[in-house]
């Protein structure tokens, strides 16, 4: 037992390193906590975080092997995406002074499913996801750990992520910081969807490119 709680800090660790790093997810986070309600910002967070569970699930049934090894399906993946991050950079980029400020009596706010399926598609498309969640689970977890084990792990990273983001959320909602961002706060929309632009147009140059995923360890070697 002692062996698995030493793996679960590893684990734990990993995640955290990479859920704080700044990539698609922070970036749609911040601005739904900025141009959203926050009881929005807080579905974006939580679809954010069951998107790790469809990551965790298909890792578990060894189905990403699959994916990584197949240089068509890894491909759809990245174009899809990509072309997804390209949607909501498009929304971004569309910002105008003001947009900022959130009005509960707007009728053209997000409606709660669609802020929780913007945040769940947005990890659940992001290949870089993909690549982590498999490479985790085939050289990071020993192959012995009991499964259900592994998936506690897994829920212990989709809880993890979603507490994270909501932080931002509660963070970017309140009302001080909105205030602060009144007045540039529409460009702080655009970078965002310069970000994201960037982020696609990265997965897309791999695809054309023709580079292939790098290549995971087969479990219980190189470890």
């Amino acid at each position: 037992m002692q062996n698995y709680w030493l793996e679960f800090l590893t684990v734990a660790l990993v995640h955290l390193l990479a859920v704080a790093s700044p990539g698609p997810d922070f970036a749609v986070m911040l601005r739904q906590a900025l141009t959203q309600s926050r009881r929005n910002a807080l579905l974006t967070a939580i679809g954010i975080g069951l998107g790790i569970l469809l990551h965790v699930g298909y890792s578990l049934l060894g189905i990403g092997l699959i994916i990584l090894q197949s240089v068509m399906l890894f491909t759809v993946l990245k174009v899809v995406g990509a072309v997804y991050l390209l949607y909501i950079a498009w929304h971004c980029l569309r910002a105008r002074p003001g947009g900022v400020h959130v009005d509960a009596a707007k009728k053209t706010e997000q409606t709660g499913m669609a802020a929780f399926r913007l945040g769940f598609l947005t990890n659940a498309l992001n290949p870089k996801a993909t690549l982590f969640f498999v490479s985790l689970f085939s050289v990071v977890i020993n192959p012995g750990t009991p499964i259900v084990l592994q998936a506690g792990y897994g829920l212990y990273m989709a809880l993890a992520t979603g507490l994270w983001f909501a932080m931002v959320a509660v963070f970017f909602t309140h009302p001080r910081v909105r205030r602060g961002f009144n007045r540039f706060g529409h460009w702080l929309d655009r970078a965002m969807g310069g970000i994201l632009v960037l982020l696609a147009g990265q997965l897309l140059l791999s695809t054309v490119s023709g580079s292939e995923p790098p290549s995971v360890p087969s479990p219980g070697t190189d470890r």
